[in-house]
């Protein structure tokens, strides 16, 4: 079992910057990588980023390509998720969730854990 926490949601001005974090625990051996998703108010959970946990390797929506980065720190039990030139259609709770069957997940149905999502508001 894998447990996530999502933290360092905020309110951020329009052309600012956000640090999000996922601490992660339990079973990381068994996953194959970190996903983050955005859910606004009456829209579909969305894709935003994911992070492959032994290799490294990110992918990223369009809608936030060139201004999101995922990363991961020494440790590995951290992922975030750092936000900048942020846009008011950026304001979501955000959730990290973790895969332990699919790499390059983009759905939401294919992340087997989730944590319970970091509000996000951008806004002057």
């Amino acid at each position: 079992q894998v447990h996530l926490v999502e933290s360092g949601g905020d309110s951020v001005q329009p052309g600012g910057s956000l640090r999000l974090s996922c601490a992660v625990s339990g079973h990381t051996s068994s996953m194959y990588g970190i996903g983050w998703f955005r859910q606004a108010p009456g829209k579909e959970r969305e894709f935003v980023a994911f992070l492959s946990w032994t290799g490294s390797s990110t992918r990223y929506s369009d809608s936030v390509k060139g201004r999101f980065t995922i990363s991961r720190d020494s440790a590995q039990n951290t992922v975030y998720l750092q936000g900048d030139n942020m846009e008011p259609d950026d304001t979501a709770v955000y959730y990290c969730a973790a895969t332990e069957t699919s790499l390059w997940a983009t759905r939401p149905r294919d992340y087997d854990y989730w944590g319970r999502g970091t509000q996000v508001t951008v806004s002057s």
